[in-house]
């Protein structure tokens, strides 16, 4: 008996939450028909829901943030100044030189041959 109240139970819960689901939908549906309705008796385009909260929502501007923060700021002309006169790079505090200057790799034999 206690298993057929139970279930009795779970159904009426599941009917409310769906009932308040609908009202909820019913609700949305109603506001926007009420916008749509003031659009065409003003003679105004309706714009999206975004659009008139100001157009604050961009999901690409989290994103531009990041990859704009990534790319390296252009050296300004005393940068590039400063950095010849010391014999570095504009770019990097590394000095300039030829390639064979570097000594802290050593060609060794491949093992196993």
């Amino acid at each position: 008996m206690m298993n057929f109240i139970f279930r009795v139970i779970l159904l009426l819960l599941g009917l409310v939450f769906a009932a308040s689901l609908a009202v909820a939908v019913m609700l949305l549906a109603a506001v926007w028909g009420v916008r749509y309705a003031w659009g065409r008796l003003t003679g105004k385009p309706v714009t999206p829901w975004m659009s008139s909260m100001g157009g604050r929502f961009n999901p690409r501007s989290g994103f531009d943030k990041f990859r704009h923060a990534a790319q390296p700021v252009e050296p300004t002309a005393a940068d590039v100044a400063n950095a010849r006169a010391r014999g570095e790079s504009a770019r990097s505090p590394i000095a300039i030189g030829p390639a064979d200057d570097v000594t802290d790799v050593r060609a060794r034999p491949v093992r196993g041959e």
